[in-house]
């Protein structure tokens, strides 16, 4: 059984609204090391989940068990009531997983446009692939990167590499954005673009967002957090009720 804190985790299936991503009893591990264990969480459509703990306590792992990256030895996935387990990445990318992991991995070689054309391999209308266009709707949500398409992505500061690293996921037209650490290493006035440019995509697309973060302000802008410890799942609840002992025991570094 996973430890509980004061605030107990919830079962799959207790937000109101169907669920677009449902984890039940994952359990991972590297070689003989027991990383994720009995881990269960879900994602209710059009609604922002944080995943919060402290560094080394499987967070990451989790979100590359969900791409595909890690193969888990017991436990389900399920995107739409679909299983995911059976599907390889590139497959999971085309159902409607965007995924931006801890680094970015913007191509440094590639021109800002390259790397966002890049996005549309995961795009499940072949009519959009082979367009190969930029939609307006991406500079809405990230005005600096228009100006700055003939530019190459290793020239690009931390916080303009987060930018087009989200951004190249969108032009997938995922309904699950899931996100690694998006404001680790940038600056405050950036983290904010990051911020408002995410609760928009949410509120104008309906895509659902599954986010790793650190940083209090855009954890509670989440609708429901979990916390982790020791690769399970130990707290979680509404951001709106995330508690200053959760806090201490989860952001606090």
């Amino acid at each position: 059984m996973t430890q509980t804190t004061s605030t107990v985790a919830p079962s799959l299936n207790d937000s109101t609204k169907p669920l677009i991503l449902q984890v039940a009893d994952l359990n991972v591990y590297y070689g003989e090391s027991h990383i994720l264990r009995d881990v269960d969480l879900s994602v209710p459509k059009g609604e922002m989940v944080c995943l919060i703990g402290r560094n080394g306590v499987g967070k990451t792992t989790l979100l590359k068990t969900l791409m595909g990256l890690l193969k888990p030895r017991r436990g389900a996935i399920t995107f739409e009531g679909t299983p995911l387990l059976p599907r390889t990445t590139d497959e999971r990318a085309r159902m409607g997983i965007g995924y931006v992991p801890q680094g970015r991995e913007v191509i440094p070689r590639l021109t800002v446009k390259e790397n966002l054309l890049l996005g549309l391999e995961a795009n499940s209308d072949p009519a959009k692939r082979r367009a190969q266009a930029i939609p307006d709707e991406i500079y809405e949500l990230f005005p600096v990167l228009k100006t700055m398409l003939s530019r190459m992505g290793g020239d690009l500061s931390g916080g303009q590499q987060q930018q087009l690293a989200i951004a190249r996921a969108i032009m997938g037209e995922p309904k699950l954005l899931v996100l690694d650490e998006p404001t680790e290493g940038i600056q405050p006035s950036i983290i904010l673009d990051i911020e408002r440019a995410v609760r928009r995509i949410i509120a104008a697309k309906g895509i659902s967002v599954l986010l790793v973060e650190q940083h209090l302000h855009f954890v509670r802008q989440a609708d429901r957090y979990y916390a982790m410890q020791k690769g399970g799942i130990v707290a979680s609840g509404p951001t709106s009720e995330l508690s200053n002992d959760v806090i201490q025991r989860f952001l606090a570094v």
